[in-house]
Order: structure tokens, then C-alpha cells, then sequence
């Protein structure tokens, strides 16, 4: 079984959790964001230093080549041109080819730059939006745990009950086995064995009093008739035949007769609505709530008469049974777990399988009456 509340406190300690997460996570995208912007405006920079250079280089690649043809030009021509002539034309040329190349390599080096603080703008970029979607991520997973999952306790509950009811359905079904089994064999297979000797004694009196014969063939009919009575009883206790041929309202007709001619109780059967057919589960469920209603009524309530009354709507079907028995305290009797409540756990039990509700008014001394309404489709 779940302890409900080592769960409650797991969950306070995963939402505060997911809290300081979310700050976290809210500090790192804060911290991203100035740091892009940062590096945003160190980038525009750069930018702007890159363009500048590439001017620069542009102009002095223009005049490091004039100077280039300078220098030829006086190389050739010593009669026109001084040594110092050549050697200003060198040192010139020299200087811009080296201021130049300066100015490149620094070129070169700021293309660097911008590059890797673009690749680092775009990583912040994208660090910055995943940070803002688990926040906003972060922000929904909070909103449902402390929203709803706030009713935790009642569903664990719930799923409580519905193991128990599982269990309980389990247990319901060895017993109705054992029932069943005790059933066939102090009656139907007692019967067969009693048959099997009668049969053996016939054959006997056959050699030996002929006469008698007849008689005892007469006694084997009579048990034979009782056993396929008890058969057909333990049959439809099973399943009753109608159910599945006619349909519910028949088949509860049928075994409220029997009843009454079995055991002289006086029940009353009124139906209201339109018979048809509905799923094989409903019919099933509702015709074993009103078998389980109709038995405590003659086990407990001490009653003279009861009614069962039947209403199928649309949509809904309302099953109404009343006795004018002794009637119990409810409280006290679904309270002691040492007894069964009276049925009424397995009727409540079904009733909540199909969706429906139960209702029971009681007072002791003045009756019982159970009301129950399940949802229901044409079949």
C-alpha cells in the first residue's frame, strides 16, 4: 500500500526542486542575455575596426605598388637618377610593403575575432531561447504539480478502492466457485450416485422380484426429475438462460417468480419504460444486483413484502427496491469489516463498474429501500 504521505512530501520536495531549477535556469538566461549584449556591441565593434583596415590595406596596396614601379623605374636609369635617388625609392618602397603587410596581418587577426564573436553571439542566442523555453517549460510542470496533482491523496485513495474492489471481486468469485461446487456436490452428483445405485438394485430385482420392478424404475424417474431440477437451478444461478434469449426485464420477472414460488415470499415486479436489449455486462451486473438485493431481503430484513422496480430511459436505467423489513443502521453496518455490510458492498462495488450510483435509505425498524441508477446504451 502507498504511504500517502511520504508521497505528498516527495512531491513538496520535487516542486521546490523545480523552483530553485527555475531560478537557476532564470539566472543563466540572464546572464547569457548580458553577456550577448556584450558581445553584440564588441562585435559591432570589430565590424566597424575590420572595415576601417580593409580601407586602410586598399590605399596602401595602391601606393606599396606605385612605389614598387618607383623603385624599377630608377633602378633602370642611372643616368637620370641619383644613388640617393634609388636608395629613396627602396626605403619608400620598403616601408609601405612593411606597413602593408602590418596592416594585414592585423586584418587578418580581426576577421579572426569577428568570426569567433559571431560563433559566440550565435551560441548565446541559442542558449538564451533554451534557457526561455524550460523556463516557460519549468513554469507549465509547476502550474500542473501544484495544480493538479493537489487532489493526489484522493486519487491514491481511489486507486485504492480499486484494488480493493478488484480483490474483492476475486474473492466474490471463489466463493460463488465454492458455492457452487458445495452445490453440485450435496445435490446433483449425491443424486447421481444414488442413481447409480438404483440402477444396480434394478438390475438385480430384475433376476430375482421382476414385480418390483416397476415401482423402483417409478422412484429412479422421481430422483432423476429432482436431480435435473437442482441442475437447472444451479444453472440459471450461473447464468440464467433468459437473460441471454429475452433480455433483462424477463429474466428478472422469471427469477422473481421462482423466488416467490420457491420460498412463498411475496415480490412484487413492476417495469416501466421500453424493453430492449443493452450490453451483455449491464444486463449481467444489474440482474446479479438485484439477485443480491433480493437474498439479503429474505437472509436479514424479516420482511413480509418487497418490490422491484425497473425504469429504463434513454440513457439511464433506475432500479428501485424496497421491503418493509426491519431495516439496520448503515453506518454501523458498512463500518464493521468483520461482516460483509449486509451485500451491500458487493452491490455498491458493481454499481461503481458501471459508472453508476447507489442510494440506500434505511432506519431500523421501518424498511429498506435501495435505489440504483447506471448509465446505459442500446445495444
Amino acid at each position: 500500500m502507498f504511504d500517502i504521505n511520504a508521497l505528498d512530501r516527495i512531491i513538496k520536495e520535487t516542486i521546490e526542486t523545480i523552483e530553485q531549477s527555475k531560478i537557476q535556469i532564470y539566472d543563466i538566461a540572464e546572464n547569457s542575455s548580458l553577456e550577448m549584449n556584450r558581445v553584440k556591441q564588441e562585435l559591432a565593434e570589430v565590424k566597424s575596426e575590420v572595415a576601417g583596415i580593409i580601407k586602410q590595406v586598399d590605399r596602401l596596396t595602391v601606393s606599396e605598388k606605385k612605389a614598387r614601379l618607383r623603385l624599377i623605374e630608377v633602378s633602370k636609369d642611372f643616368h637620370r637618377y641619383t644613388e640617393k635617388d634609388i636608395k629613396d625609392a627602396y626605403d619608400n618602397a620598403y616601408t609601405l610593403q612593411v606597413e602593408l603587410i602590418t596592416l594585414q596581418e592585423r586584418e587578418k587577426l580581426l576577421r579572426y575575432r569577428r568570426d569567433h564573436l559571431e560563433t559566440s553571439l550565435r551560441r548565446l542566442q541559442a542558449t538564451v531561447q533554451r534557457a526561455e523555453k524550460l523556463i516557460s517549460q519549468v513554469g507549465v510542470v509547476l502550474n500542473y504539480l501544484a495544480g493538479g496533482l493537489q487532489d493526489l491523496s484522493s486519487k491514491i485513495d481511489e486507486f485504492h478502492e480499486a484494488q480493493k474492489m478488484a480483490l474483492s471481486i476475486i474473492t466474490a468469485q471463489e466463493d460463488e466457485r465454492k458455492r457452487v461446487a458445495r452445490e453440485i456436490h450435496d445435490g446433483p452428483a449425491q443424486s447421481m450416485a444414488n442413481i447409480v445405485m438404483r440402477a444396480d438394485y434394478c438390475q438385480k430385482l430384475l433376476d430375482l422380484h421382476p414385480e418390483k420392478v416397476r415401482e423402483e424404475l417409478v422412484a429412479l424417474q422421481d430422483l432423476v426429475r429432482l436431480s435435473l431440477t437442482d441442475i437447472r437451478k444451479i444453472i440459471f444461478d450461473l447464468r440464467p438462460m433468459v437473460l441471454d434469449d429475452l433480455g433483462l426485464a424477463p429474466a428478472v420477472k422469471r427469477y422473481l417468480t421462482d423466488y416467490k414460488d420457491q420460498y412463498g415470499f411475496q415480490i412484487e415486479f413492476f417495469f416501466i419504460g421500453r424493453q430492449r436489449r443493452l450490453d451483455t455486462t449491464t444486463e449481467v451486473a444489474i440482474f446479479r444486483i438485484i439477485q443480491e438485493a433480493v437474498n439479503n431481503i429474505k437472509k436479514h430484513a424479516k420482511a413480509k413484502n418487497a418490490v422491484v422496480k425497473m425504469e429504463l430511459l434513454p440513457q439511464k436505467m433506475t432500479v428501485y427496491i424496497k421491503d418493509d423489513g426491519i431495516g439496520f443502521d448503515l453506518d454501523k453496518i458498512m463500518a464493521d469489516k468483520a461482516r460483509d455490510g449486509y451485500g451491500l458492498i458487493g452491490i455498491r462495488e458493481r454499481v461503481q463498474l458501471l459508472k453508476g450510483e447507489l442510494n440506500v435509505v434505511t432506519v431500523p425498524g421501518r424498511g429498506t429501500s435501495i435505489c440504483i441508477s447506471v448509465p446505459v446504451e442500446n445495444y
